[in-house]
C-alpha cells in the first residue's frame, strides 16, 4: 500500500492566481511539471491544454493594480506531476 495520497486530475485549464475561476487549489498540494515546446517552464502562471496556451510574466512590467503583465504564448504543452 502506497503512503502518497491520491492525485486529482489535471485540469484542461488551470490558473496559479487565486481569483482565477480556474484555480484549483487540490491540485498546487503536489509538484506539477509544465513543459512547453519540450523545455521544463518554472513561470507559467495559467495554462490550457486544450487549445496549447501558456501564460508567463512579461519581464519585471506590472500592471496597474501590481500584479505581473502576463504575454500568452502558443505550442505544444505537457503538464505531469512530478
Amino acid at each position: 500500500m502506497s503512503d502518497t495520497p491520491a492525485r486529482p486530475e489535471l485540469p484542461d485549464h488551470l490558473s496559479i492566481d487565486s481569483r482565477s475561476p480556474f484555480y484549483k487549489p487540490e491540485v498546487f498540494e503536489h509538484d506539477i511539471g509544465i513543459r512547453f515546446n519540450g523545455k521544463e517552464r518554472n513561470d507559467v502562471e495559467e495554462y490550457c491544454l486544450s487549445e496549447g496556451w501558456v501564460k508567463v510574466p512579461a519581464g519585471k512590467t506590472l500592471d496597474r493594480k501590481g500584479q505581473p503583465l502576463l504575454i500568452k504564448l502558443k505550442g505544444k504543452l505537457e503538464v505531469f506531476y512530478k
